[in-house]
This record gives C-alpha cells, structure tokens and sequence, in this order.
C-alpha cells in the first residue's frame, strides 16, 4: 500500500512528514465552490471528498489498495466561513472579524483504500487577542496571509495573534494528524 497525499499544501506535506510518514503528492483539481448557507463541517467534509474522489477520478495508475488522503481546512467566525483571502485588504477585513474573537478551525479528511472509507471532521477553537490597526496592518504586510484559510498561520508570526486555543493545533496548521494515523492504520 501507498500513501497519496490529494493536497498541494506544503503544512500539510510537513504534517505527514514530521508524523513520519512517506507519502506521494497528488493535487486535486476539483470544483471548490459550495452551496450557499453550508455550514462549516458539512463544507470540508464535502471538500474533502470531492479532492479524494478527484485524484482518484483523475489517475487511473493509483491502486486500490492505495489510500488517498484528503482534506480541507475552514476559519469560521459567528457562523461565517472564512476561507483563502483574495488580496490584502480581504485579509484585513477577516483579521478584523477575527479580532478579540472565538473562532473555529474545522478540517475535513477523507481517506479512502480500495471500498473502505474514513471520514470525519476536527474542530479546534481559537481565540485572538483584541487587534489594533497596526498590528493587523503588520501582520497583513508579511504576507503569511495569501494562501491560508482565515488569513492566518498560527505556526508562523499568525500565532502572535492568538490568546489561546482549545483542541487540537495540528488541526489548525491544516492536518489532525493523530486522529490521520488513527484512521489509516484503521483501513
């Protein structure tokens, strides 16, 4: 059996990595958009299986017994998903909302191998500290912002921001990997 990666996210690949792993990347290309008023476990459990099921769709050479790892990682704040911010002002818009706030970090992970599935999503709170201009300013300016959910990184200078946390980091960088070897030595 092999391990594929469907993700191009560099966290990840050093998630799996760090857990010791060896692992092959195979980036799905797959439709991310999703219905209006989903709420935020349904969204990466939806966006989860539907990178899977594109690798696998997409790359007839995996085998069966190989397992494919997905997933897909959400902020959400009073309900309201916060994804990859488009430029810089939409990152200081969501570090604003974010701002001396609880929110939520939801991944979704599918892993499947030959007709068995593992499917779930991990929630992890966090709370930032109350932010002023500057500090969202300067934040915004090192440009950790352009390709991370919520338009933070809480293991990069995003975690400067952050009063505390309650479940799992790893979660939050993108990847509950405990709860990953769990599942896959589970298939």
């Amino acid at each position: 059996m092999s391990l594929i990666l469907a993700s191009g996210s560099p966290r990840r690949r050093e998630l799996l990595a760090m857990a010791g792993f060896d692992f092959t990347v195979v980036t799905s290309d797959c439709d991310e958009s999703l219905p209006a008023g989903i709420d935020p476990e349904n969204a990466v459990l939806t966006l989860s299986r539907r990178k899977g099921d594109a690798v696998r769709a997409h790359h007839p050479e995996i085998a069966a017994d190989d397992a494919v790892l997905a997933a897909d990682t959400v902020v959400a704040v009073d309900g309201l998903i916060l994804g990859k911010p488009a430029d810089r002002a939409d990152a200081k818009r969501m570090l604003r909302l974010l701002s001396g706030k609880t929110h939520q970090v939801y991944t979704g992970v599918c892993i499947t191998k030959g007709d068995r599935t593992a499917h779930f999503a991990v929630c992890s709170d966090v709370t930032f500290y109350a932010l002023t201009d500057a500090e969202i300013d300067a934040y915004a300016d090192t440009g950790e912002c352009d390709d991370k959910a919520g338009a933070y990184g809480i293991q990069e200078k995003g975690g400067l921001l952050v009063e505390s946390i309650s479940g799992d980091w790893y979660n939050i960088v993108g990847l509950p990997v405990a709860r990953v070897a769990r599942a896959l030595r589970a298939l």
